[in-house]
């Protein structure tokens, strides 16, 4: 590895690091012989096996060249900040030098938009095929696809893929067109639909023929910024509502807001949103995809963006007290994932286990529900505590908050409990 190239993986690694629409690969491919590396179930993009070991890639950045000139974006092509660009062969040859050192297991690649959308999308394209074609690299690998590229160059790409994704980046038109003149959202939904036609399409030559090619097996995913606009939660939510109704969008992404051009008055002044509102968006967007809400459950007219102290399943508890206490003995699997404290995984452990015999307090903590919370919640047959209605909402609020208080740690259950 040249020194010239390592200047540029410095550069383009550094430029890459606020696209967070990375997690996990949600495919599975395991080693073939003659062929290099593979893609494991457990995922990968700084993701985290049953067992503990840590996932890794080479996320990077093919250009951060742009001829965009997007407020939000740190590459803007206004911005004075040090440039590079990777060939083709030297990305391809970084790639697979970096997992022969088993620093890597897979590639996640994007791209500034240099003279216009097709050429970059197609030198995307050609990492992607000379590594799987070339090199025979059967590890994971996610590709950033380009607003306003051609459908042929999207069909392309998903055959060498694993999964493709197109930033949103604004929940809404008008606002992105105010941050991000040269883009609009026909550019971004178009290639949206273009993956989602090419998964489908494949889906069905499978059923036919056993080795049709894959097509991005691992869907697409995109990415929301968050607090750069005007844009309340409820708006987020229910973009990512509809998106979720698209069979093969796997993940909606939600990026805290940076100030990195604080040169721009279109911007806003903070100097960055609260990570805690992040990580409300990802408990709401759990419990769009796991636990049956709808948008509107979550927030409404009346509360237009998420509670920032309490998660906001325990916060659509609180406003519908009617609903409780809930007989976990009894109660049928929908009724107990609205429950605050029950997850999908412990409620349906409780489905399973009441059918032997009725269940106490210390079963259900062995079960793995958070009697923290879920006490004022439920009852069963051997709990003496009060619930929501002894102690009113505002009460059991009180005491759950007071208690985060106390011990100094948020009390917030891992998206959706």
């Amino acid at each position: 590895m040249t020194e010239d190239v390592l200047k540029k993986l410095q550069i383009l690694a550094e430029s890459a690091k606020y696209d967070v629409s990375c997690a996990s690969s949600g495919t599975s491919r395991s080693h073939r012989a003659g062929m290099t590396g593979s893609a494991a179930g457990w995922g990968i993009c700084h993701s985290f096996a049953e067992d503990g070991r840590c996932i890794s890639l080479l996320k990077i950045m093919l250009t951060n060249y742009c001829q965009y000139d997007c407020a939000y974006c740190i590459n803007r092509v206004s911005n004075d900040i040090p440039r590079a660009t990777l060939s083709v062969r030297e990305l391809v040859e970084l790639t697979m030098e970096f997992y022969r050192r088993n620093y890597i297991e897979g590639l996640f690649l994007s791209s500034g938009v240099v003279r216009n959308p097709d050429y970059t999308m197609e030198r995307l394209v050609r990492v992607a095929k000379d590594l799987r074609t070339v090199h025979r690299f059967n590890g994971y690998i996610h590709l950033k696809s380009i607003p306003g590229a051609s459908r042929e160059l999207v069909d392309e790409a998903g055959r060498y893929a694993d999964r493709l994704s197109v930033n949103i980046e604004i929940p809404n038109e008008a606002s992105l067109k105010l941050l991000a003149p040269d883009k609009d959202f026909q550019q971004v939904f178009t290639p949206m639909r273009y993956i989602q036609q090419g998964v489908l399409q494949q889906a069905e030559e499978r059923k036919r023929f056993r080795h049709a090619p894959r097509f991005a097996p691992a869907g697409q995913s995109t990415q929301m910024i968050v607090g750069a606009t005007a844009d309340t939660d409820r708006d987020i939510l229910r973009l990512s509502s509809a998106l979720y109704r698209r069979p093969t969008m796997k993940r909606v992404y939600y990026s805290g807001y940076i100030h990195v051009n604080t040169y721009d008055t279109r911007l806003p002044a903070v100097r960055q949103v609260p990570l805690v509102r992040e990580n409300r968006l990802y408990q709401a967007d759990w419990l769009l995809r796991f636990y049956s809400f709808q948008v509107e459950e979550i927030v409404d007219d009346a509360t237009p963006n998420l509670d920032l102290e309490i998660d906001p399943k325990l916060a659509w508890a609180l406003r519908h007290p009617e609903v409780f206490p809930v007989d976990v003995n009894r109660a049928d699997y929908e009724q107990l994932l609205r429950v605050p404290g029950i997850g999908v995984k412990s409620a349906k452990m409780i489905i399973v286990s009441r059918r032997f015999a009725p269940l106490t307090s210390e079963q259900l903590k062995k079960i793995g529900v958070v009697m923290k919370k879920a006490r004022y919640f439920i009852t069963c047959r051997e709990l003496p505590f009060q619930t929501i209605h002894e102690l009113s909402p505002l009460g059991v609020r009180k005491l759950l908050t007071s208690r985060k208080r106390d011990d100094g740690r948020q009390l917030t259950i891992p998206f959706g409990e």
